[in-house]
């Protein structure tokens, strides 16, 4: 009985592989191999500047309801304000924050403390004043923004990043800095004009260009939103090479209008209304298209914003 024995440990272990089977050991199995997954890779936020060539073409409404939008489909959302000096996001919220951007600028305030919160969860950094001085950046001070600013990552899926208006230097660097845009324009000759100059210059570096989506707000309808883009997209095709993202348009809207005079967000206090319904279509568009990943992320952005400035 014994060598009967050992001649089947025998089989068992060439079939098994094994280097050698006791009576009181349980033979394991291949397929009951539990292998651990692999540690999840840190994923960045996605950083969206929002910007347009002329001032009062609804940029930072707009911008105020996308992030409200993308909230409602389970985003975390952080909105800068980069319209410096100006504070239009708490103006348009209704909220006035006790910090604002300068203070983290000054090494007074960390990004935790400075951060407010808005309806629906919502982040924001309000753009108060104090970072026209930026030329004179020290090594110091970018080390700090940027170990400041990544704590947006902990917190955020995307952080909308509202620039002012217009192709000043600074509203240039931000996009430049950005690995995607969206830029808000209206059928108005001279919002369409100024759009393009954003554009061109947003090219003229010779170096990455952002992702370009544009939206059309305040068009009388969707022919005159697409006639529009279409224009845009040829002209910029043509003379720079570069293709649009078309995210869609925004009809003019009363609600919108009546909405801004309350100090509430549109998709808040007429959730039925037409442009909110186009601003929730935008925000679920967003997550449809690809992602420049290569040039997104918060660290990138600071870090190219800071060389810019130095």
């Amino acid at each position: 009985m014994t060598d009967q024995a050992e001649n089947l440990r025998n089989i068992m272990r060439k079939k098994m592989g094994a280097a050698e089977i006791h009576d009181d050991e349980p033979v394991v199995r291949e397929s009951e191999i539990t292998i651990p997954p692999p540690p999840p890779v840190p994923i960045s936020a996605r950083l969206i500047t929002v910007t347009s060539g002329k001032g009062g073409v609804g940029k930072t409404n707009f911008t105020i309801n996308l992030a409200l939008s993308l909230s409602k489909i389970g985003k975390r959302v952080a909105i800068i304000d980069a319209d410096f000096g100006l504070a239009n996001i708490e103006v348009l919220l209704g909220i006035i924050p006790k910090y604002s951007i300068a203070d983290i600028f000054s090494g007074a305030r960390t990004v935790g403390e400075v951060i407010a919160d808005g309806p629906l969860g919502i982040k924001f950094l309000s753009g108060g004043s104090g970072l026209r001085n930026m030329a004179n950046i020290t090594e110091e001070q970018i080390s700090f923004l940027i170990e400041q600013f990544a704590y947006l990552d902990t917190i955020a899926d995307v952080i909308l990043v509202d620039t002012g208006a217009g192709i000043t230097d600074s509203v240039i660097n931000f996009v430049r800095a950005s690995g995607e845009i969206i830029i808000i324009t209206t059928p108005e000759p001279t919002s369409i004009t100024d759009a393009y100059a954003v554009i061109k210059s947003a090219k003229e570096d010779g170096g990455n260009v952002p992702q370009i989506n544009v939206v059309i707000n305040r068009v009388d309808d969707f022919d005159e939103g697409a006639e529009v883009f279409s224009k845009l997209a040829r002209v910029t095709q043509k003379f720079l090479g570069l293709t649009l993202i078309n995210l869609g348009y925004i009809p003019y809207d009363t609600n919108l209008v009546k909405a801004v005079k309350k100090q509430q967000p549109v998709v808040l206090s007429f959730p039925d209304s037409v442009s909110a319904e186009c601003i929730e279509r935008i925000s679920k568009l967003l997550f449809e298209i690809e992602t420049p990943r290569k040039n997104a992320g918060v660290k990138n952005f600071i870090k190219k914003l800071s060389a810019i400035f130095k």
